[in-house]
């Protein structure tokens, strides 16, 4: 066939469901977290549940806008509906902080890798969160919540920059009442009102106990963060094979394509974003 030929070939539609095309999803609960964060309850229109698993993502449209990787920040549901936190910090989330209840916006996903939901089975957890790292944890910690005679004993530990910035404080509050998990808080600094631990996160790490063999760390928070929590991980002795991070903050279109987050020969959003330490830990841009 000749080059021109082809060109004027006409486009072949794409297939039902594929990752290409956004399904419509339906905003139908909103609640703001803080100044520059919101929680969005959807709704996927096919009436179809999402069916992802904890540490997934989803790629959220507005036509005309763009479109952008969110982390899924509720548990598995067998209905249609799932939430997304969003942080207010460009065009594209600017506009999404302007839904109201009734607007529609597309979805893709979910991708990407989850975290070890079944190999932490029967273990320990330690769940490390810095700042709206939370996001992305509170998915898998709902899990386990609700799952709870499955999994050992539970760590909750949580960081933000300064009170104002704390995510979900009914749900912190649950947690620091339950008998069941142990949470702790801290804010680097701390406002007139703060009564708590202040310091990096890596300051309540004395005040656990935890055995390192039967435990696994999943830490997510800025990257930063990331290198100092790896060190008090491995300095309390769990292995490498057990530290899970993510590495959302790297991705852009979800399916591998636009390169954007190549690391080496590893494409975050595919090979990810969830990744051991024993995975990366030979990887300097990955931290």
């Amino acid at each position: 066939m000749r080059k021109g030929a082809e060109m004027n070939k006409p486009l072949q539609p794409l297939p039902e469901g594929s990752p290409y095309i956004p399904r419509w999803a339906e905003v139908f609960r909103i609640e703001r977290l803080t100044e520059n964060e919101k929680l969005f309850e959807m709704r996927l229109m096919s009436g179809e549940p999402l069916c992802q698993k904890p540490g997934q993502f989803v790629e959220l449209s507005l036509m005309g806008i763009g479109e952008a990787p969110i982390s899924i920040s509720s548990a598995p549901r067998d209905n249609n509906s799932f939430e997304l936190a969003v942080r207010r910090a460009g065009n594209l989330t600017t506009a999404v902080h302007n839904l109201k209840i009734g607007d529609k916006v597309g979805i893709r996903g979910p991708f990407g890798k989850h975290f070890p939901i079944e190999a932490a089975k029967r273990k320990n957890i330690l769940f490390v969160a810095g700042g709206i790292g939370l996001v992305p944890l509170r998915s898998f910690i709902h899990f386990v919540l609700e799952h709870r005679s499955e999994y050992g004993e539970v760590t909750i530990l949580f960081g933000a920059r300064n009170p104002s910035e704390r995510l979900f404080l009914n749900e912190l509050e649950q947690w620091r009442l339950r008998k069941d998990i142990k949470y702790l808080d801290t804010v680097d600094r701390a406002d007139s009102n703060w009564k708590g631990n202040v310091g990096v996160i890596t300051t309540l790490f004395p005040k656990i106990d935890i055995d390192p063999r039967k435990t696994f760390c999943i830490t997510v928070g800025p990257p930063v963060m990331y290198r100092f929590v790896i060190l008090e991980a491995k300095a309390l002795g769990i292995p490498d094979r057990q530290i899970f991070l993510s590495l959302e903050r790297r991705m852009k279109c979800g399916l591998g394509k636009c390169g954007h987050c190549q690391i080496h020969h590893l494409y975050v959003c595919q090979d990810g974003p969830v990744f051991t330490y024993e995975e990366i830990s030979e990887l300097e841009e990955a931290l």
